[in-house]
């Protein structure tokens, strides 16, 4: 989709995806939080957000016939504007924005769509009205949004603990992974409240994670029980190497040294699942996209 013309006053930044390369549960919280352990790795593939920022101190989602958001979320469910909403309160500033959200990110595919929007529009706007938080206290108001947007503010790939903020970062080797969207939206809290769900695991290290990158996803067994099409798609990557589920949706994928044989699979893959290629990005997009702006 074509840029909006610089003239209109837009500007537009980059939303990553990401993956859980694993992702465990070793306990509980006494607030009742799970306590997770789980590795990030961040893509060059995402979502894009549009913003142009409006003098009246507004702030309007841009719907599908009026420029160029093209999903269903409502806006008031829309993370990209509660994170608008949250940097305003938080700032005083009296500045407002227009928001467009362009969506490639399945939504409840565990690929973190909506906590990149969230981090990349407090990211976005920090620079855009001048508030200069930086980006630890960004991160701090984006976990009260949600366990994944701190990981996207700070745009490295990452060791994660905690319920997920607690961030160490992780250099990972050049990867592309093949992706299978299966079309299933099993709600998280469903899923975390799954009586067979394996809430106790031992815990993992950096160490034992660099060595055996392969620890799997304490959802997959739930999901392969009750959704089919799930376990299809992962029988069919599991043809490559060890396939996985990202996060605690339905997103399937597997890793390859180089992309042509990531290709070769995609092209072997049956025509009835939505499938793509994203390559592991070192680092955020974002981050490139705010020192063009320096």
């Amino acid at each position: 989709m074509a840029a909006l013309p610089t003239d209109a006053g837009w500007s537009e930044w980059p939303a990553p995806a990401k993956l859980n390369l694993f992702l465990r549960i070793i306990g509980r919280r006494e607030d009742g939080y799970h306590l997770l352990q789980t590795a990030f790795q961040l893509l060059n593939w995402g979502d894009t957000i549009r913003l142009r920022v409006r003098p009246d101190g507004v702030i309007r989602r841009i719907t599908a016939d009026e420029t160029t958001s093209n999903y269903s979320v409502a806006e008031a469910d829309d993370l990209a504007v509660r994170a608008a909403r949250l940097m305003q309160a938080e700032s005083g500033c009296a500045l407002g924005c227009d928001i467009a959200v362009i969506k490639r990110i399945p939504l409840g595919g565990g690929f973190g769509g909506g906590s990149s929007d969230a981090a990349t529009v407090l990211v976005a706007l920090d620079r855009l009205w001048g508030t200069g938080f930086g980006s630890e206290r960004l991160a701090a108001m984006g976990l009260r949004l949600g366990a994944d947007v701190p990981v996207f503010v700070h745009g490295h790939n990452a060791w994660a603990e905690g319920v997920g903020e607690r961030l160490t970062p992780l250099a990972l080797p050049p990867r592309w992974y093949l992706i299978v969207d299966p079309g299933i939206h099993v709600p998280t809290a469903e899923l975390f409240q799954a009586p067979d769900l394996t809430r106790d695991a031992a815990p993992a290290t950096i160490r034992g994670f660099a060595s055996d990158p392969a620890l799997g996803n304490v959802f997959e067994p739930v999901l392969r029980r009750r959704e089919p099409a799930i376990a299809a798609a992962l029988d069919a990557l599991a043809k490559y190497g060890k396939a996985g589920v990202t996060g605690s949706g339905s997103g399937c994928f597997v890793a390859f040294d180089a992309p042509g044989q990531a290709e070769a699979a995609l092209a072997a893959l049956p025509k009835r699942w939505k499938a793509w290629i994203a390559a592991g990005a070192s680092r955020s997009p974002l981050l490139d996209r705010l020192e063009q702006m320096s």
